[in-house]
């Protein structure tokens, strides 16, 4: 039978010949991921059924990230849970203030994870590591706790649909006009526990980073993962990183998809998501009447270090529109320091932004920018559900790097061409 890309990892970490979609298999796993918000109720399951060590110390990776450094008492509570438990089972792969960074950016930085690999997350954005040739998911964190202890995990086999890429993208248009682009075209349940498989000659033109970030918001159409082919853009990026030997999977040039679906990356414009919904897109040209209060640049969707040299790009030798706030994440302490070296922080201050250490932060409307009522925010990030960042009458528009920075200089909605 031929079988996707999905299907074929899938089926190897079942050690199973083939699988189908609608299947039912037991997987092994080569990761099992947590942040500082489900780990301790993963924690609290794995002690609960009795496990007293974790299947491979080296295999889990807990990162803090999402209130650290920690906001209030509870935050601190939750990270020491989770710093305890990795101490107590020699958890390798621990990352906590001054070495931690946005989990999804932060993996694949270290190279904790490779092309084939099976891994869990209990955190949605899992996903992201689709872009390295892995199958990686979401899942909840009793499923972690069981991950952790067994190395294994249950998996439906999700049927997929093929975007297939044509053409090359313009200047100041990126990974995340094209995810935008693709969700407001499917609707957010348009790929429904069904793998997106990313393919076609454009890919090539796409770097890791705008990869990354298109697997990140696989979810926001509701898709199981998101996954790319390994080609040379990859191995460059595994080579001298990769901790472990990769295996490449090809799909079956006779594999079946549920849908095929054509973008032609030349013809892509700067895109924005309106509330309250990713699927609410607009062209960014359209919004310079939407007056906003602030903008976040970062996250594991848009705090990689070519996101911050986008928006170094337009921010550099000017000033952000007076009375708007500005907040820019880069993701890993890797990225922060590189955006020292190449003198992008400075340029940032110099503009009137803040520049924060690596946190998920005003993401999840954790802190580090909450929204009061009626608050608009342009942001890199990857939800703008009806109070995603702060009060329930404030909205989140999300957009690139290059299109949050040219808003920031104008207070408006701008399209990052015209500034």
């Amino acid at each position: 039978m031929a079988m996707t890309m999905t299907q074929k990892i899938l089926a190897a970490h079942a050690h199973l010949p083939e699988v189908k979609p609608g299947q039912l298999i037991l997987a092994d796993l080569d990761g099992v991921l947590g942040n500082d918000i489900t780990t301790p109720v993963a924690i609290k399951e794995f002690e609960k059924a009795g496990f007293d060590h974790v299947f491979d110390r080296e295999k889990v990776n807990i990162v803090l990230d999402h209130f650290v450094p920690n906001k209030d008492i509870k935050a601190a509570q939750q990270s020491k849970t989770c710093r305890d438990f990795c101490h107590k089972h020699s958890v390798k792969n621990f990352f906590d203030v001054g070495q931690m960074g946005i989990e999804h950016a932060l993996l694949p930085e270290k190279g904790l994870v490779t092309a084939g690999d099976c891994v869990i997350g209990a955190d949605s954005h899992t996903c992201t590591y689709g872009a390295l040739g892995a199958f990686s998911t979401g899942v909840g964190s009793t499923d972690m706790a069981a991950g952790m202890a067994t190395g294994k995990a249950w998996f439906k086999v999700p049927e997929a649909i093929k975007v297939e890429l044509k053409g090359k993208l313009s200047p100041y248009v990126s990974g995340k006009d094209v995810i935008l682009h693709l969700i407001g075209e499917i609707g957010v349940d348009g790929a429904l526990y069904r793998s997106l498989e990313f393919t076609g000659e454009g890919v090539q033109s796409l770097s890791m980073d705008d990869r990354l970030c298109i697997c990140n918001m696989a979810i926001e159409a509701g898709a199981k993962n998101g996954i790319f082919p390994v080609d040379p853009v990859t191995l460059s990026y595994l080579e001298g990183r990769s901790q472990r030997p990769w295996t490449v999977y090809e799909a079956d040039k006779d594999a079946s998809y549920i849908q095929t679906i054509t973008i032609d990356l030349s013809q892509l414009e700067p895109t924005v998501s309106y509330p309250h919904l990713p699927e609410n897109t607009h062209l960014a040209k359209e919004g310079e009447s939407i007056q906003i209060d602030q903008v976040v640049i970062g996250s594991c969707t848009n705090g990689r270090l070519e996101d911050m040299q986008a928006a170094y790009e337009i921010l550099k030798g000017k000033k952000v529109k007076e009375g708007l706030r500005v907040i820019i994440i880069p993701a890993t302490m890797q990225i922060y320091k590189e955006c020292i070296v190449r003198g992008y922080t400075e340029a940032f201050i110099d503009a009137g932004c803040v520049v924060s250490t690596p946190t998920c932060g005003p993401c999840l409307g954790g802190y580090m920018g909450i929204l009061a009522e009626n608050e608009r925010c342009v942001s890199t990030t990857n939800r703008n559900f009806v109070g995603r960042m702060g009060h329930t009458s404030s909205e989140v528009y999300l957009a690139s790097p290059y299109t949050a920075a040219a808003s920031a200089l104008t207070g408006h909605i701008t399209d990052p061409r015209k500034v």
